[in-house]
This record gives C-alpha cells, sequence and structure tokens, in this order.
C-alpha cells in the first residue's frame, strides 16, 4: 500500500470548541504552535473517518478532562496563507460550569472574560468567534494570512462583510 503525500498548502481540517460559562472562556495558553504562547479554545485536527462533532467532544475530553453535556455548531473558519497554515476549523461552543482550570498536556487552562481577551496574547481571528458566539450569530469566516502569519483581511461570508483589513 502506497502512503498517500498531501500537498503543502492543502487545508487541514480540525475543530475548535470554545468552553464556556456566561462570557467567561477556559482557554488554552499553548505549549506548541500553532499559536505558541497564545490563548485559544481547546481542540485539535479531526482524526480518520471522525466527524467534526465527534472530534469536539473527544479533544475537549482528552484536553481538559470535561466531558461537554452538548456542543452546539457556531460556524466555520477558514484560514488561508503561503506557508503551510492552512486551516478549515468547524467551531462549537460548550457551555459548562466554572470549574477550577483542569490540568492540560497542551498547554495552561485559564478562565478569560471576553472584555479581557484582546488583553491577552490570543490569534485575532479568535476574538470575531467570541463575539460572533456570545450574539448568537451564525458565521463563515475566511481569513487571509502574509508569509509571516500576520492576518490581512478576515471576511465574514454569510453576510458578506469584511470584519478586519490590516491597515497598510
Amino acid at each position: 500500500m502506497s502512503t498517500m503525500s498531501v500537498p503543502v498548502g492543502l487545508k487541514r481540517t480540525a475543530v475548535l470548541c470554545v468552553l464556556r460559562h456566561g462570557t467567561t472562556f477556559l482557554l488554552l495558553k499553548r505549549l506548541k504552535e500553532p499559536n505558541k504562547d497564545q490563548y485559544t479554545p481547546v481542540g485539535g485536527k479531526l482524526d480518520p473517518y471522525e466527524s467534526p462533532l465527534q472530534a469536539a467532544y473527544r479533544e475537549t475530553w482528552e484536553e481538559t478532562g470535561i466531558k461537554a453535556d452538548r456542543m452546539t455548531f457556531c460556524g466555520v473558519l477558514t484560514e488561508s496563507s503561503p506557508t503551510a497554515y492552512n486551516w478549515t476549523s468547524y467551531v462549537y461552543v460548550a457551555e459548562i460550569d466554572r470549574v477550577p482550570p483542569p490540568p492540560c498536556n497542551e498547554g495552561t487552562l485559564e478562565w478569560i472574560d471576553f472584555a479581557d481577551v484582546l488583553n491577552v496574547p490570543t490569534p485575532r481571528t479568535d476574538w470575531f468567534i467570541y463575539d460572533y458566539l456570545l450574539k448568537r450569530r451564525p458565521f463563515a469566516f475566511s481569513a487571509e494570512f502574509d508569509e509571516q502569519l500576520t492576518l490581512l483581511t478576515m471576511r465574514e461570508e454569510i453576510e458578506d462583510v469584511v470584519v478586519y483589513q490590516q491597515e497598510s
């Protein structure tokens, strides 16, 4: 059986699992790339034959030990760059109890209030995700990056609006 190599730049599929209690999010300060030392939702790549919803439950359990009662689909984030960083992420939210942050082998989990999200290092794309899900607005975000993975532009495709444009 031949091993198929995946071309560089082809989108990889992942899930982002936003764990929240009201307007506070349980975010992961990541130990490794992508987004090393930044606060992100838990999540990860889909396993073979796994649905995005199955992956959301599995990744949440693996990274936090929390068994979410319900994962609600919120939208999609597609990230494109001229490097190997190209992702399609299915975004889910789970309302959870405000438990003490459990240990995590991927980094440190911390509760961060939405008002403070921009005061901690976080991918710029994620702020829009939190904003839309708190407003209960579905989204299909498309983010374009340069070679240094600086966000150039981000568009929400359902309403066809540019939500972010890098100043030149």
